[in-house]
Protein backbone atom coordinates (compact mmCIF):
# COMPACT_ATOMS: atom_id res chain seq x y z
CA UNK A 1 0.00 0.00 0.00
CA UNK A 2 1.25 3.36 -0.92
CA UNK A 3 0.40 6.51 0.82
CA UNK A 4 -0.99 9.33 -1.18
CA UNK A 5 1.22 12.40 -1.57
CA UNK A 6 0.01 14.96 0.83
CA UNK A 7 0.43 18.65 0.01
CA UNK A 8 3.34 20.30 1.72
CA UNK A 9 2.19 23.24 3.80
CA UNK A 10 3.51 26.55 2.48
CA UNK A 11 4.75 29.16 4.93
CA UNK A 12 3.84 32.57 3.54
CA UNK A 13 5.28 34.56 6.40
CA UNK A 14 8.28 36.64 5.40
CA UNK A 15 11.57 35.61 6.94
CA UNK A 16 12.61 37.68 9.89
CA UNK A 17 15.57 39.91 9.09
CA UNK A 18 18.70 39.30 11.09
CA UNK A 19 18.84 41.36 14.24
CA UNK A 20 21.09 44.38 13.93
CA UNK A 21 23.03 45.68 16.83
CA UNK A 22 21.70 49.24 17.10
CA UNK A 23 24.66 50.24 19.25
CA UNK A 24 27.08 49.07 16.55
CA UNK A 25 25.13 51.00 13.92
CA UNK A 26 25.31 54.23 15.93
CA UNK A 27 29.01 53.65 16.68
CA UNK A 28 29.58 53.32 12.92
CA UNK A 29 27.62 56.52 12.20
CA UNK A 30 29.62 58.31 14.89
CA UNK A 31 32.91 56.99 13.47
CA UNK A 32 31.99 58.21 9.96
CA UNK A 33 31.02 61.67 11.26
CA UNK A 34 34.15 61.99 13.41
CA UNK A 35 36.43 60.75 10.61
CA UNK A 36 34.95 63.18 8.07
CA UNK A 37 35.27 66.07 10.54
CA UNK A 38 38.90 65.13 11.28
CA UNK A 39 39.61 64.75 7.56
CA UNK A 40 38.26 68.24 6.86
CA UNK A 41 40.18 69.68 9.82
CA UNK A 42 43.40 67.98 8.71
CA UNK A 43 42.92 69.28 5.16
CA UNK A 44 42.49 72.82 6.49
CA UNK A 45 45.66 72.34 8.56
CA UNK A 46 47.54 71.13 5.45
CA UNK A 47 46.14 73.98 3.35
CA UNK A 48 47.69 76.45 5.80
CA UNK A 49 50.83 74.47 6.62
CA UNK A 50 52.04 73.80 3.06
CA UNK A 51 52.70 77.41 2.01
CA UNK A 52 53.72 78.41 5.54
CA UNK A 53 56.41 75.73 5.86
CA UNK A 54 57.65 76.44 2.35
CA UNK A 55 57.92 80.17 3.09
CA UNK A 56 59.67 79.56 6.41
CA UNK A 57 62.06 77.10 4.72
CA UNK A 58 63.02 79.71 2.10
CA UNK A 59 63.42 82.31 4.86
CA UNK A 60 65.62 79.89 6.83
CA UNK A 61 67.68 79.10 3.76
CA UNK A 62 68.45 82.76 3.14
CA UNK A 63 68.45 84.34 6.61
CA UNK A 64 70.06 81.77 8.92
CA UNK A 65 73.18 82.89 10.72
CA UNK A 66 76.22 80.62 10.67
CA UNK A 67 76.02 79.86 14.40
CA UNK A 68 72.37 78.71 14.22
CA UNK A 69 71.07 75.28 13.27
CA UNK A 70 70.25 75.05 9.58
CA UNK A 71 66.46 75.23 9.20
CA UNK A 72 65.73 75.84 12.89
CA UNK A 73 62.55 77.86 12.22
CA UNK A 74 61.33 75.32 9.69
CA UNK A 75 61.85 72.36 12.05
CA UNK A 76 60.10 74.22 14.88
CA UNK A 77 57.11 74.84 12.61
CA UNK A 78 57.10 71.17 11.55
CA UNK A 79 57.11 70.18 15.25
CA UNK A 80 54.02 72.36 15.78
CA UNK A 81 52.43 70.70 12.74
CA UNK A 82 53.14 67.25 14.12
CA UNK A 83 51.57 68.27 17.43
CA UNK A 84 48.45 69.39 15.59
CA UNK A 85 48.37 66.16 13.54
CA UNK A 86 48.76 64.12 16.73
CA UNK A 87 45.88 66.03 18.32
CA UNK A 88 43.65 65.48 15.27
CA UNK A 89 44.59 61.76 15.24
CA UNK A 90 42.72 61.27 11.99
CA UNK A 91 42.88 57.45 11.91
CA UNK A 92 41.86 56.79 15.52
CA UNK A 93 38.66 55.07 14.33
CA UNK A 94 40.78 52.16 13.06
CA UNK A 95 43.50 52.22 15.73
CA UNK A 96 42.28 48.86 17.05
CA UNK A 97 42.81 47.17 13.66
CA UNK A 98 46.04 45.64 12.44
CA UNK A 99 47.99 47.80 10.01
CA UNK A 100 48.63 46.16 6.69
CA UNK A 101 51.13 48.62 5.23
CA UNK A 102 54.34 47.15 3.94
CA UNK A 103 57.04 49.43 5.38
CA UNK A 104 59.14 48.99 2.22
CA UNK A 105 56.67 51.06 0.22
CA UNK A 106 56.21 54.15 2.35
CA UNK A 107 57.15 57.55 0.92
CA UNK A 108 60.09 57.70 3.34
CA UNK A 109 61.38 54.31 2.13
CA UNK A 110 61.17 55.34 -1.53
CA UNK A 111 62.86 58.69 -0.85
CA UNK A 112 65.60 56.89 1.09
CA UNK A 113 66.30 54.59 -1.86
CA UNK A 114 66.48 57.57 -4.24
CA UNK A 115 68.81 59.41 -1.85
CA UNK A 116 71.09 56.37 -1.73
CA UNK A 117 71.40 56.42 -5.53
CA UNK A 118 72.21 60.15 -5.51
CA UNK A 119 74.75 59.76 -2.69
CA UNK A 120 76.53 56.95 -4.58
CA UNK A 121 76.78 59.20 -7.64
CA UNK A 122 78.01 62.07 -5.46
CA UNK A 123 80.69 59.88 -3.88
CA UNK A 124 81.95 59.01 -7.37
CA UNK A 125 82.61 62.75 -7.87
CA UNK A 126 80.27 63.10 -10.81
CA UNK A 127 77.85 65.82 -11.83
CA UNK A 128 75.87 65.53 -8.59
CA UNK A 129 78.97 66.51 -6.59
CA UNK A 130 79.61 69.57 -8.78
CA UNK A 131 76.00 70.72 -8.55
CA UNK A 132 75.93 70.21 -4.78
CA UNK A 133 79.12 72.23 -4.31
CA UNK A 134 77.77 75.12 -6.42
CA UNK A 135 74.43 75.17 -4.55
CA UNK A 136 76.24 75.05 -1.18
CA UNK A 137 78.40 78.05 -2.16
CA UNK A 138 75.33 80.05 -3.26
CA UNK A 139 73.45 79.26 -0.03
CA UNK A 140 76.49 80.11 2.12
CA UNK A 141 76.71 83.50 0.40
CA UNK A 142 72.98 84.21 0.92
CA UNK A 143 73.20 83.25 4.58
CA UNK A 144 76.24 85.47 5.12
CA UNK A 145 74.26 88.45 3.83
CA UNK A 146 70.92 87.59 5.44
CA UNK A 147 71.88 86.25 8.88
CA UNK A 148 71.37 89.52 10.82
CA UNK A 149 67.89 89.92 9.28
CA UNK A 150 66.99 86.45 10.56
CA UNK A 151 67.98 87.43 14.10
CA UNK A 152 65.75 90.52 13.93
CA UNK A 153 62.89 88.38 12.62
CA UNK A 154 63.34 85.90 15.49
CA UNK A 155 63.18 88.75 18.01
CA UNK A 156 60.03 90.17 16.39
CA UNK A 157 58.37 86.73 16.39
CA UNK A 158 59.25 86.21 20.06
CA UNK A 159 57.83 89.61 20.99
CA UNK A 160 54.62 88.91 19.06
CA UNK A 161 54.27 85.49 20.73
CA UNK A 162 54.77 87.06 24.18
CA UNK A 163 52.09 89.69 23.43
CA UNK A 164 49.70 86.95 22.28
CA UNK A 165 50.32 85.00 25.49
CA UNK A 166 49.63 88.13 27.54
CA UNK A 167 46.42 88.79 25.61
CA UNK A 168 45.31 85.20 26.25
CA UNK A 169 45.83 85.59 29.99
CA UNK A 170 49.22 83.90 30.33
CA UNK A 171 51.50 86.70 31.44
CA UNK A 172 54.76 84.72 31.48
CA UNK A 173 57.18 85.09 28.53
CA UNK A 174 57.94 82.05 26.38
CA UNK A 175 61.03 80.89 28.27
CA UNK A 176 59.28 81.05 31.66
CA UNK A 177 56.25 78.80 31.04
CA UNK A 178 55.26 76.31 33.70
CA UNK A 179 55.33 72.66 32.58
Amino acid sequence: MSTPDLPVPVDNTPPTPPRHDADARWKFIRDVAVFEFKLALNNLHNFIQIPLTFGVAVFDLIFTEKDKEEGSRFYKLVEYGRTIDDAIDIYSVVAHRERSMNRSYTIDAVVSRLENVIVKEYEKGGTAANIKAAVDRAIDEMQARGGPIGTKADEAIKQAADKMREAMGNNKPAGQQEP
